[in-house]
């Protein structure tokens, strides 16, 4: 019952994993290099290699020629979406806040998701071969534009940021292991196929580590201390209309464009989803430790938000076809 709304064990884990760390951070605390925090980093790289591993570039080929669908998705993931945030920190932010915000404008300037994107437009009847593109497509541009995004922002900050280590930071976490696991992906692509349960079971065992290292810090330092359940609340509020604000935009362009339903089903799950794998990965690279558990926080919200939510519409979408 749980699974039709887009509930899993995934997503009651992440909080389970914000308690942990509130009631014992020790661990993540720890430095060294079988630290908790650097046995992430070693499942980071293994996650994106396992994803090029799965990457078969026939299959990417076969949808590299809709441009017009590529260039919506790709323009609302990293046009509109920081844009609207942007355009919002004026009204909605105050001093309490600042550093929440940025975690929403973290989330804003994120790539799009791959697995959940591409399960969504399947279930609901959209154009699968271009799906399965523009999600890995997003990946792999998120790695430069998002802390290109992230530089206007946090360049003023009291952390020196610097964005050419960053950007050479993440290419060799992502990019690396990506170009690896593809180079690979005839020989041990049919391989990573007949295992992706358990690599999907890996890929959150990870993100759930990040999760957990990022909040111990973060609870060792009180940064939730000024923050109260309604400012939760309004958070969620707040991830929950950014989703259906974009969500309505799509499909309005879609209709205006005159897409074909299966484009227009494609658009609507491909540009309105943020990725909590890259989100988890560069919050530990952009953010100083401390403030990474408050950055993760928005994309945490509207992870959960986005599955329930797209659930729910790519059931009704398949029963209206």
């Amino acid at each position: 019952m749980l699974a039709r709304f887009g509930l899993d064990w995934f997503i009651f884990a992440l909080l389970g994993m914000i308690a942990l760390a509130r009631v014992w951070p020790e661990p993540g605390l720890i430095e060294g290099p079988l630290s908790l925090s650097a046995l992430t980093n070693y499942g980071v790289s293994l996650i994106f290699f396992f994803y090029g591993l799965k990457l078969n570039l026939d299959k990417l080929k076969a949808g590299l020629s809709n441009y017009r669908l590529h260039l919506l998705i790709h323009g609302v993931t990293f046009v509109v979406f920081p844009a609207l945030v942007l355009g919002a920190r004026t009204l909605l932010v105050t001093p309490e806040t600042e550093l929440l915000w940025v975690g929403v404008f973290f989330l804003a300037a994120l790539p799009s998701t791959v697995s959940s994107s591409v399960v969504m437009v399947s279930i609901a009847g959209g154009n699968l071969p271009a799906a399965i593109f523009n999600a890995s497509i997003s990946s792999l541009i998120g790695v430069f534009l998002t802390p290109l995004w992230m530089s206007l922002i946090l360049q003023n900050s009291p952390d020196s940021f610097d964005l050419g280590g960053v950007v050479l930071k993440l290419a060799v976490q992502v990019v690396v292991p990506v170009v690896l696991g593809v180079l690979l992906n005839k020989r041990f692509g049919a391989w990573a196929d007949r295992y992706k349960t358990p690599l999907r079971l890996f890929d959150q065992i990870t993100i759930l580590l990040i999760v957990y290292t990022s909040f111990c810090e973060s609870f060792a330092l009180n940064l939730f201390r000024s923050y109260s359940a309604v400012d939760l609340l309004v958070l969620s509020a707040g991830m929950l209309l950014l989703f259906f604000g974009v969500y309505g935009l799509i499909l309005l362009i879609c209709r205006g464009l005159r897409f074909s339903r299966p484009d227009e089903i494609t658009a609507l799950f491909c540009g309105s989803k943020k990725s909590l794998v890259q989100g988890s990965v560069m919050a530990k690279v952009l953010f100083a430790g401390s403030a990474a558990g408050v950055a993760l926080l928005p994309i945490m919200i509207y992870h959960a938000l986005q599955l329930i939510v797209a659930s729910v519409l790519a059931q009704r979408m398949a029963r209206r076809s």
